[in-house]
């Protein structure tokens, strides 16, 4: 009986291992900067590679990553038909900060806001900056956290794979 039992929970384990590696980005609402309420949805719906990156103002290691991208990210929008949606998580007492920051840095990114922190809930992440990629049918295939320069290189080698 408890062999039976050992067997049935490892193969439930398995095969729930096996549809891990795509997840579908869940339907929760974000706002703009100008305060307009939007689903995440509709960035993965729109068939295009999307690149989600969650950053905060007050995180240095997201800035360098989306500056590291913005020096690229017009050659992959060319090559790969992509697009980039950088979500920040600061509060709302912070917000006032993201939109000089933006355009101090010249990033031409879809900029949202998750304040309330409850795509960063669904997603169930700690640390940012937290990378997802999507495919072209709207599932997470790819996540990263953390950054180290040369890990947009990796980004990009992920993308380039969805594009074959």
């Amino acid at each position: 009986m408890k062999l039976s039992y050992l067997f049935v929970t490892a193969l439930f384990l398995f095969t729930g291992s096996l549809s891990f590696g795509q997840k579908a980005l869940p339907s929760v609402e974000v706002k703009t900067l100008d305060g307009q309420t939007i689903d995440i949805q509709d960035y993965a719906k729109d068939g295009k590679i999307t690149v989600i990156s969650f950053w905060a103002t007050w995180c240095s290691p997201c800035k360098k990553e989306l500056s590291a991208i913005a020096e690229v990210y017009e050659e992959w929008q060319e090559a790969y038909d992509m697009e980039l949606v950088a979500i920040t998580l600061d509060t709302q007492r912070a917000l006032a900060k993201v939109k000089p920051m933006v355009e101090a840095s010249g990033w031409t990114y879809t900029i949202l806001s998750d304040a309330n922190q409850q795509l960063r809930n669904a997603l169930n992440f700690q640390t940012i900056p937290q990378t997802f990629l999507l495919d072209k049918a709207g599932n997470i295939v790819f996540s990263h956290s953390g950054y180290v320069p040369g890990d947009e290189f990796e980004l990009e080698n992920k993308i380039k794979e969805l594009v074959k």
